[in-house]
């Protein structure tokens, strides 16, 4: 999905639609400071952009790899900071970006080992079925 296909606001029902993600779990990531909205109406429903979508799909895609949210939230500052563009801290910066490139690598490798595990069960159990009338 484009940011080009996301209206200028949305609230959070559309942005959870958008996302695939249940209204619960981004309140919580608003409580604990991961996906704070962009605005409020004056009714005081949250409203959020095209940019709290794409930080919010950036928050989803950490899930599966088990990022604890103290994890996923130094992440997020990362890419805030990289957003600045301060010449002086880019090298702190891509030092910390690697870090998480090498550590999602490692976790990404070890679904692939687990995901190969539950297929060579999926077979054992398939095995067994067919040798059953």
């Amino acid at each position: 999905m484009s940011t080009s296909d996301v209206p200028d606001t949305m609230h959070i029902g559309e942005l959870a639609d958008r996302a695939g993600m249940s209204l619960r779990t981004i309140r919580h990531y608003d409580e604990v400071g991961l996906l704070v909205p962009s605005g409020r109406t004056t009714g005081g429903f949250r409203v959020y952009t095209a940019q709290d979508l794409e930080r919010l799909l950036v928050i989803r895609r950490m899930k599966p790899l088990g990022f604890t949210l103290d994890g996923m939230a130094e992440l997020l500052r990362v890419v805030d900071a990289l957003a600045t563009k301060d010449p002086e801290d880019e090298p702190a910066l891509a030092a910390r970006l690697d870090a998480y490139l090498e550590d999602a690598r490692a976790r990404h490798a070890k679904l692939v080992e687990r995901a190969g595990m539950a297929e060579e069960f999926i077979g054992t159990l398939g095995s067994l079925r067919a040798s059953l009338p």
